[in-house]
């Protein structure tokens, strides 16, 4: 798109936006203060500054508009037909009804523009947000309690639970006695499925902590549903695994294009250098990108690897998976920790993919356009040569978990430190609670993909088989589950006592708790 189109979408969009300010959460700062983060001294987003058209005073003849400028001759309903013939042709030669190249992908109707579906989105969205929090309230206790001890790894507290609410004249136990069948007959399971607030066109949607700092990653139409207690760390910590003996090198910063190279030039090589720059160089995705499609008020760059994968972890980010069609079909899909990433063998939640280079090269043209690559060619098309992908990997493979200063070299808890409760939690992990059976020492993982088959308990259709992700560093990681749906630890287990019906008592669940806490 040239230059002065850029400049009339973006002055339109600017006029539009001025007069949604309360609809779409703005601050009332300039976009230069919003992108200010004292503590971290960054001063400026590089890729929002490289994207912004700066605005100059109008005083040569070639800048102002002329009546042609104006007028209303671009319109494609008004061109003028190559041949007179057409008159006598079906539909008078023209397409009436959609046009893929040219039409928004969620337009109600053929040549409707981006104007009207913004308006539209930001006029549903108050609406669109009431009935999931209403959701939200119906199925969880949102009342954080934290932990006064336990604590993320740069100091966050953690959020206790279960915050599950139950049926009336139900308990845990009363629940574990019942069977899948009788739990399923009488709607009793407390643990359904997390919809995406917008299901159609669902795609990315950023926490308030991330879009606060980068309003970039805003979106017009939805906002991130759950409240920020129940999220990891903003900024997380980074550990590295070639530098052990640093601990956290995050120094309190979110890294991005601004900073990355005066936080690593001296502890990582110019490969991984360069396989970070690329982790944090934007490439259009279904919601951010230059096209009507997207649902950022702005033309946008697109999004970059680092942007969900924060600090090579996450912050709760939340889409929708790309491998399952219809559209209604899809489910909610978090955004995983990279942490650990040198240490497993697939990748993706349900793609199973072999290797690492292949997850950094196949997750841009999956997840980042919701595995349709026909939309990429609208949007930006981006085709990642072998090299730089190697080096993304390389990156990627750096990132280790945070340190667990009570784990042996085999993943076992050492005597010497652990309380009395965590080693009867590991007790239970490793006998009863079954836990060991998919998360095996000392990744915590075993490579493999499992079907929990909750449809045995839910009027759903079930997920299928899903990746196992790893439990070493899970304190930090909330929520829980492939979709969020568990908001704690505590409703972690009490999810996997009724699902694997594990008959456990409540001092066993609370050790278990307790152990997992030190992995």
């Amino acid at each position: 798109m040239k230059k002065v189109n850029f400049l009339i979408l973006g002055l339109v969009c600017i006029s539009l936006s001025a007069g949604m300010n309360s609809a779409i959460g703005q601050t009332g700062q300039s976009g230069s203060e919003r992108s200010m983060h004292p503590a971290s001294g960054q001063s400026r987003d590089a890729i929002t500054d490289a994207q912004t058209v700066r605005q100059t005073e109008i005083t040569r003849p070639e800048q102002k508009k002329t009546e042609h400028d104006r007028s209303s001759v671009f319109a494609a309903p008004n061109a003028m037909p190559s041949s007179p013939a057409f008159e006598n042709q079906p539909d008078d030669g023209k397409i009436l009804g959609f046009d893929f190249y040219r039409d928004p992908l969620n337009a109600k109707k053929p040549m409707q523009t981006f104007e009207e579906i913004m308006k539209a989105d930001v006029a549903d969205r108050p609406q669109v947000m009431k009935t999931q929090h209403e959701l939200l309230l119906r199925r969880y206790d949102l009342t954080p309690r934290l932990d006064r001890e336990a604590k993320m790894s740069r100091g966050k507290p953690l959020a206790v639970g279960p915050t599950a609410r139950l049926a009336s004249g139900t308990s845990w136990q009363k629940l574990a006695d019942m069977s899948p069948a009788e739990i399923r007959s009488k709607n009793l399971f407390p643990y359904p499925s997390l919809p995406h607030p917008k299901q159609a066109p669902g795609g990315q949607v950023f926490p308030q902590v991330q879009t606060k700092m980068f309003p970039r990653l805003e979106r017009f139409d939805v906002e991130f549903d759950l409240p920020e207690a129940f999220l990891p760390e903003f900024p997380p910590a980074i550990f590295l695994q070639n530098r052990p003996e640093l601990g956290d090198v995050s120094r309190g910063e979110v890294v991005s294009i601004n900073n990355f190279y005066r936080l690593f030039k001296d502890i990582l090589t110019p490969v991984q250098l360069d396989g970070f720059r690329m982790l944090l160089t934007p490439f259009p995705q279904e919601e951010f990108n230059p096209t009507d499609d997207r649902k950022s008020t702005q033309p946008s760059l697109g999004v970059t690897c680092l942007d969900c994968h924060v600090n090579g972890h996450t912050t709760g980010q939340f889409h929708l998976n790309p491998d399952i069609r219809p559209e209604e079909r899809r489910f909610r899909l978090d955004t995983t920790s990279l942490r650990g990433m040198y240490n497993q063998q697939i990748h993706g939640s349900k793609r199973s993919l072999r290797s690492v280079e292949d997850f950094t090269e196949f997750e841009f043209r999956t997840a980042y356009f919701n595995g349709d690559p026909i939309h990429a060619m609208k949007k930006g098309f981006t085709i990642f040569d072998r090299i730089h992908v190697s080096h993304m990997a390389q990156l990627q493979n750096m990132f280790d978990f945070p340190p667990a200063p009570k784990l042996d070299t085999q993943g076992r808890l050492d005597t010497a430190k652990a309380t009395p409760r965590e080693l009867r939690g590991e007790k239970v992990f490793f006998g009863k609670g079954k836990c060991a059976s998919c998360h095996q020492p000392p990744a915590f993982l075993d490579h493999q993909m499992h079907d929990l088959k909750l449809e045995r308990f839910l009027n759903e259709p079930g997920d299928g088989p899903m990746k196992t992700f790893t439990l070493r560093g899970i304190k930090d990681s909330p929520p829980y589950l492939h979709d969020g749906r568990l908001l704690t630890l505590e409703d972690t287990v009490e999810f996997f006592n009724l699902v694997l019906q594990l008959k456990l008592t409540d001092e066993e669940k609370s050790d278990l708790v307790a152990y997992m806490r030190q992995l």
